[in-house]
């Protein structure tokens, strides 16, 4: 296992852990995509929203019954950001 695998592998471990423990299917736990989205929060409107924003499309997703999959949801909640080029 090189250096860079080792904590990516722990994080997966803890997802699993986590997931299993409130009764989510890890595999439903895109850690890519949630640092996508809180990185996109954090740029472009406040880094103390980054959490908030991945709360928000977990409860979004939770509440749905999968009327509105991750996808679509992740596209709305990045749609309600400033553009790229006003947060600067």
């Amino acid at each position: 296992m090189t250096d860079l695998e080792h904590p990516l592998q722990e994080w997966v471990d803890w997802v699993k852990d986590a997931s299993e423990a409130v009764g989510v299917d890890p595999t439903d736990v895109d850690i890519s995509r949630l640092h996508y989205l809180s990185k996109q929060v954090a740029h472009r409107l406040q880094r103390p929203l980054a959490p908030v924003s991945t709360f928000i499309l977990g409860l979004a997703l939770g509440s749905r019954r999968g009327e509105l999959d991750a996808e679509d949801a992740l596209d709305r909640i990045l749609r309600t950001l400033p553009s790229e080029n006003d947060a600067d």
